[in-house]
């Protein structure tokens, strides 16, 4: 007895307009997860520099003698970190310049900040003796020369402070002499790392001129 044999059918194979289309869905849904991935990092994640707020100046001690100036400078700073990650810093420094030369010059040791954190930080150094500049009048210069050591007071915000006593407790318009500008220059270099894969290398600074009275040292006043 002969045994039925259905007749043999042929898959049909893929066409290649099928693998094509096919290709174009797969690139598009790649496309548009890179998309998204760069528009979440670019809004929430996007590395920031970050932020330096120069809180105080102060000037413990001063001194002139010969028409040379020495002091104690002091500066008081707070560094935002505005990163959703650790801020690295390292290689900064705070440097002081009177007349475009440099007076003075500390590094500030390398450190960490955490995310969406604030870190405060003190620098305090020796500024050796070093001539005033020629513009100062020989009136000036011949006061300047019989000062004597004194502590020097403290300006906070970026105010104005007056030295002196007078009735009802302001000094403002009585303080006369002659004065000196210094540059304070605070860089902080460092790096944010987002997701362990991105690193942004970040770089700020804070520039203040400091006006000070060759008198006694008191700080008139700062702008950053």
């Amino acid at each position: 007895m002969a045994t039925y044999q259905p007749p043999h059918r042929h898959r049909p194979r893929p066409s290649s307009r099928t693998n094509f289309a096919s290709c174009i869905v797969a690139t598009v849904f790649l496309v548009f997860v890179v998309i998204v991935v760069l528009i979440v990092f670019f809004t929430v994640f996007r590395p920031k520099d970050p932020e330096i707020s120069v809180a105080s100046v102060q000037l413990p001690s001063f001194s002139v003698s010969n028409s040379s100036v020495s002091f104690t400078f002091s500066q008081y700073a707070s560094v935002r970190n505005p990163n959703r990650a650790v801020f690295t810093h390292y290689d900064s420094s705070l440097q002081l310049l009177y007349s475009g030369n440099q007076v003075g010059f500390m590094f500030i040791p390398a450190g960490k900040i955490a995310a969406s954190r604030t870190q405060y930080m003190a620098a305090t150094f020796a500024v050796q003796s070093f001539p005033l500049a020629a513009r100062l009048s020989p009136t000036a210069a011949s006061s300047a020369a019989e000062v004597q050591p004194v502590t020097g007071p403290v300006v906070t915000g970026g105010g104005i402070g007056y030295g002196g006593s007078v009735p009802g407790g302001g000094g403002a318009g009585y303080r006369v002499g002659p004065t000196l500008e210094i540059e304070s220059r605070l860089v902080m270099k460092g790096r944010v790392r987002v997701l362990h894969f991105f690193t942004h290398h970040a770089r700020t600074s804070a520039d203040c001129r400091v006006t000070i009275a060759v008198t006694d040292g008191s700080v008139l006043g700062f702008h950053c």
